[in-house]
């Protein structure tokens, strides 16, 4: 159950959470291999065998979420990539009516997002998402993912808020579990966060599928 009346701050990923996490998947599992099989002038399959190695080697890590690591590393421009597909950004089922919901009901709003800026810039650029927020929080400027608990701890010395009454939404489960080390008491994951895979049964967290099951006013 959440009792809103517990909650005074609430932590919102973006990619998975507020986003549909597809327009991420297929720009990294097939956008991307695709025009690095051109770049390289080699078959798709070979360019996914290069890729693959470095994409596993460097997730839950800044780099991962580093469009300039990527630019760097693969001597493709990346964010002109992720531009070219920017019309499959969305923003997920009743997003905007929760959000609305939560600021009408004077709670403090924090996007926590481990995109990169130039990642970040983008998808404000095609959906607003920040207009919610208090504050938008990305984990380059504090130079650590958010799958580090200390990330949360640098977090709270820059943007004060009490953990035992805080609310973190976020689809990696291993985000939930250092914020879960770190002291934040509420905690949520998406069972969806793409719309074209299926839903997921075995999470760790507390999971939903669409924000209308969490509206404030109402339970899970």
């Amino acid at each position: 159950m959440i009792n809103w009346d517990d909650i005074d701050t609430v932590l919102l990923d973006m990619d998975g959470t507020l986003l549909d996490l597809h327009y991420d998947n297929f720009f990294w599992m097939s956008y991307l291999p695709k025009h690095y099989a051109k770049f390289k002038r080699i078959k798709r399959w070979e360019a996914w065998a290069e890729l693959e190695p470095i994409m596993q080697s460097n997730r839950g890590t800044l780099a991962w979420y580093s469009l300039d690591y990527w630019t760097d590393k693969l001597g493709i421009d990346i964010p002109t990539l992720k531009r070219e597909i920017a019309h499959m950004i969305e923003i997920r089922p009743f997003v905007v009516e929760f959000l609305t919901g939560l600021r009408e009901h004077g709670k403090t709003l924090y996007l926590v997002t481990n995109a990169h800026n130039k990642t970040l810039a983008i998808k404000v650029e095609h959906t607003g998402i920040d207009r919610w927020f208090d504050r938008v929080i990305v984990s380059h400027d504090l130079g650590l993912p958010k799958e580090d608990p200390e990330f949360w701890h640098r977090m709270r010395a820059l943007h004060p808020f009490d953990p035992a009454r805080s609310l973190l939404i976020d689809d990696t489960e291993s985000v939930l579990t250092s914020a879960k080390q770190a002291g934040i008491a509420h905690l949520l994951t998406l069972l969806q966060p793409d719309s074209h895979k299926d839903v997921r049964s075995d999470t760790l967290f507390r999971g939903i599928h669409h924000f209308d099951e969490i509206l404030p006013g109402t339970t899970l």
